[in-house]
């Protein structure tokens, strides 16, 4: 790989490589610190993809500002640097006063050394130049976006109108698979007209070998005394920002010390948030447990439900002690059998540590699981250019150490027909069984119309289900698999049979048994509020609409896996 190779081209502009792992490794440092922990593969993974996505939106946008004509001038960036600054700005505690933006103090920053320290205007001209020709195009893309009356209405009956049904539900169960014939034809006619459907990821069976890094009650023990140290020598004169500094695991808050801004109540986990809401002004928590580990919380102030807080996390982790123990073990399994090419070796490492093997499928582009447990970097090492046989290196988590060997490997890729055709063929079964239902329900529906659903029931052997009221936006469980019959609930007339309701899951007979429309005073009274709200939605459907067709249009050459080959096949030379 040399300095001109692209990783993509948009359009026939070209996206470099390096271009590419800056833009991942910046995104990487930015979790790195947020987490205070090393990324694995498949959060690396994760940030190489987004990476690349806002790269190619990135070279998209540009080639739309110049057939647009959109410039941004010094002054404009100048501007919006004085009086609109980014929002991660708007919320720092520092600019805040009583919970909110204090233009004022923004405006002191600014002119202060620190600022010039920091490079604050050349991170905002950065920041504008980027943001303000955005702006103008997607106004430019919005503009014509209005929401009538008429509109917010119906939304609002969407959402309020409610409806009882009663219902019986015919399934394809009800019709067996002999009694219905899919032609090789018909297999073939749907597999050509909906090829997409077919393209699969790729397929690796993996053994895993795991060394745990198991915590105890001791473990969890000790961090729980260590946080009600911290607490006493805040409480005896040590400032709380001071010891955040030095001591929070949530580097994030650390470094502002331990300032976690203000907010409503659903920011934080339950067991945080119930703690933070039983504190007075100015009090200190006493060690609050959350499955981040310890938090020592200080509230600052409330209003209403809006709290300002800090806070001090210790993780909670093995003692020094048994970390030792786990390492000698990772240790001596990486030198048995770690990035070995013979399958004997991992085997072998097994039954010398007594560690059981696991077996698992991992799926290109997903996390791996076994057993409901998370198996961190496997997945992604799987399709990394690794043959089966082969071992891969000691990957090191916070919760322990992983070792996998490669079993098989089914490259991903659009299925054959002959692939397909046992998933094509139960998919048309199951429709055409569906299809012949309808004569069944139309009987059906004759003796319910002259008697009742529920005597038409009983008569047939079949069960009446009723639904607790329901919304055209909720729906309920039962018609889960039925959304026809959700939207019939409110067209049919009340009390009345319906004829058979074909859905995607079945054949429906419906009764309206109660229906409750909205309240137009209260959506009057809530009108504008509303409108400003869908205005936003509108506006932002507007915008992703515009980007997902600029994408489907563009001639995008993605070029990744190529360059990400060819890079490991340098560095095994």
């Amino acid at each position: 790989m040399t300095s001109t190779t692209a990783v993509a081209t948009v359009n026939g502009e070209d996206i470099l490589a390096t271009t590419w792992y800056q833009a991942t490794q910046n995104l990487e440092q930015q979790a790195t610190q947020a987490s205070n922990q090393s990324i694995n593969l498949d959060e690396r993974h994760r940030l190489q993809d987004q990476a690349y996505d806002q790269l190619v939106t990135d070279a998209l946008l540009s080639q739309e500002y110049r057939r647009r004509g959109i410039t941004v001038t010094d002054d404009e960036i100048l501007q919006a640097a004085r009086y609109s600054p980014p929002p991660q700005l708007m919320q720092s505690p520092d600019l805040q006063t009583e919970g909110q933006f204090d233009p004022a103090k923004y405006q002191r920053f600014l002119q202060s050394p620190l600022a010039k320290q920091q490079g604050l205007l050349y991170q905002l001209e950065q920041y504008y130049r980027t943001e303000i020709p955005k702006e103008k195009l997607f106004d430019q893309i919005a503009t014509d976006v209005y929401a009538s009356d008429e509109e917010l209405w119906r939304r609002w009956q969407d959402a309020h109108d409610t409806a009882e049904v009663s219902f019986v539900a015919f399934g394809p169960d009800r019709v067996s698979d002999s009694a219905v014939r899919v032609s090789d034809d018909e297999i073939r006619a749907y597999y050509d007209t909906h090829k997409t459907l077919f393209e699969r990821p790729g397929r690796a069976t993996v053994s895993i070998l795991i060394v745990p890094r198991a915590v105890t009650a001791a473990d969890s023990a000790a961090v729980r005394a260590r946080a009600l140290a911290l607490r006493a020598r805040i409480l005896g004169g040590e400032k709380f920002e001071d010891v955040a500094r030095a001591e929070s695991a949530d580097s994030v808050s650390a470094s502002k010390g331990g300032a976690l801004g203000s907010g409503p109540k659903g920011r934080f986990v339950a067991p945080f948030e119930a703690a933070a809401y039983a504190l007075k002004q100015g009090e200190i928590s006493q060690p609050v447990l959350t499955q981040f580990g310890y938090h020592i919380i200080k509230l600052d102030s409330r209003k209403g439900d809006t709290l300002t807080l800090h806070h001090i996390l210790l993780r909670i982790g093995q003692g020094d002690s048994a970390a030792a123990r786990t390492d000698r073990r990772a240790d001596s399994l990486a030198r048995m059998a770690a990035n070995a090419d013979q399958p004997a070796k991992f085997d072998s490492a097994a039954r010398a540590l007594h560690i059981p093997i696991l077996k698992a499928q991992a799926i290109e582009g997903n996390s791996l699981t076994v057993n409901g447990q998370y198996i961190p970097s496997v997945g992604p090492w799987a399709f990394e250019g690794a043959k089966p046989g082969e071992t891969s290196e000691l990957f090191d988590a916070e919760d322990g150490y992983y070792l996998a060997r490669l079993d098989s490997l089914v490259p991903g890729g659009r299925l054959t027909l002959d692939q397909a055709k046992q998933d094509i063929r139960a998919y048309l079964v199951r429709q055409k069984k569906i299809d012949a239902l309808v004569p069944q329900a139309t009987n059906f529906a004759k003796v319910a119309a002259a008697s009742s659903l529920e005597s038409a029931a009983q008569l047939m052997k079949m069960e009446v289900v009723k639904t607790k009221p329901l919304t055209r936006v909720t729906g309920v469980p039962e018609l889960a698999q039925l959304p026809e019959a959700v939207g019939a609930a409110f067209t049919l007339p009340l009390h009345v049979v319906s004829a058979p309701i074909k859905a995607s899951g079945g054949v429906v007979i419906e009764r309206v048994d109660n229906r409750v429309p909205a309240s137009r005073a209260a959506f009057e009274a809530q009108k504008e509020a509303l409108r400003q709200q869908a205005l936003q939605q509108l506006r932002q459907e507007r915008v992703r609409e515009f980007l997902t067709n600029l994408k489907a249009i563009a001639k995008i050459d993605d070029r990744r896996k190529s360059v990400e080959a060819s890079a490991r096949r340098s560095t095994t030379q």
